[in-house]
């Protein structure tokens, strides 16, 4: 049976991802406290592929799954899961809102409900846990008065508490993506991201620029792009890059073998099935362009006659 890390314990938004994926449902479920032991726990073995936050719609990156795949692991992402996040303020049965004093969380998942937070529990003392099932596990542990958590309903049933207000995030759109990291590369799907680290060879005037232009040039869309300081300095930048197709797709080949040769170094962070619907047809327009210029190119360089002798 294919064994799942993941962040747990049980009823973190991590497990609700997971179970709606039928076949990681299915297998072994390995519940570990932390992201970095999510991600060591795949690359030690014990665990064939693991499931970790990366980003979500209203505070951004998770910065320590983000530096993790980009700086330390040689894991690679295998598919991304986008799932609506209900943050829910959870108690002991018969706890009033008026009533606490102490709140746990994850300090992502307070950030996303820290408008609410403000107007309803000003006086609060925010304490911070290794994910939401966590800040509500040690909920239902502690003898303390007025101590609640925001986590998942799930959480609440599996941990014997009970919601006292649902959906305190402050924006309603509020959604965390969410990657499953393994080992090698899965085939194109029709419906496929790449993503990658650009380390530039040279701080230069228009050095950006020049990277984005090699996927402009290509028709290829870019989704996502995020500068990350690459820990040698301050004013020292990296770029993660999330594009349309996969590196089977060989305009997307093309265009990563230029950004290594003229840009700098690139570290490969996986080419994945993507989230959502099929966007393919773009894809597949700038393909056939890529392909039509080559053979185009290769048919005038058949031409050049050969040196004899």
């Amino acid at each position: 049976m294919t064994r799942v890390a993941f962040l747990g314990p049980p009823g973190t938004f991590t497990e609700e991802a997971l179970l709606a994926e039928a076949d990681l449902a299915a297998g072994e479920l390995v519940a570990m406290p932390t992201i970095p032991e999510v991600i060591a726990t795949v690359e030690a073995g014990n665990a064939d592929t693991g499931v970790v936050p990366i980003e979500n719609s209203i505070e951004g990156s998770i910065d320590v799954s983000l530096d993790l795949l980009a700086f330390s692991s040689e894991l690679l992402i295998q598919r991304e899961m986008v799932r609506p996040v209900a943050l829910n303020v959870v108690a002991r049965r018969g706890t009033r809102l008026r009533d606490v004093r102490t709140l746990v969380s994850l300090p992502y998942a307070t950030a996303q409900c820290r408008e609410w937070l403000a107007a309803h529990l000003p006086n609060a003392d925010i304490v911070a846990a290794n994910s939401t099932a966590d800040a509500v596990e040690r909920a239902a542990r502690s003898r303390a008065r007025g101590i609640a958590a925001v986590g998942t309903r799930l959480a609440a049933e599996l941990y014997g508490l009970e919601v006292l207000v649902a959906d305190v995030e402050d924006h309603p759109e509020n959604a965390t993506r969410f990657v499953l990291v393994g080992h090698g590369v899965p085939a194109p799907s029709r419906h496929d991201k790449t993503s990658v680290v650009v380390f530039q060879r040279e701080d230069r005037p228009g050095s950006l620029l020049a990277i984005l232009q090699e996927f402009a040039a290509r028709s290829i869309n870019l989704v996502r792009l995020e500068s990350r300081p690459t820990k040698k300095g301050l004013g020292r930048y990296c770029f993660v890059i999330d594009c349309e197709g996969h590196i089977a797709d060989e305009v997307v080949a093309d265009a990563l073998r230029n950004l290594g040769a003229k840009h700098g170094r690139l570290k490969f962070l996986g080419s994945y099935p993507a989230a959502g619907a099929d966007g393919s047809t773009r894809r597949r327009a700038a393909g056939k362009a890529w392909r039509e210029a080559s053979a185009w190119v290769d048919e005038i360089r058949a031409r050049i006659e050969r040196q004899s002798g």
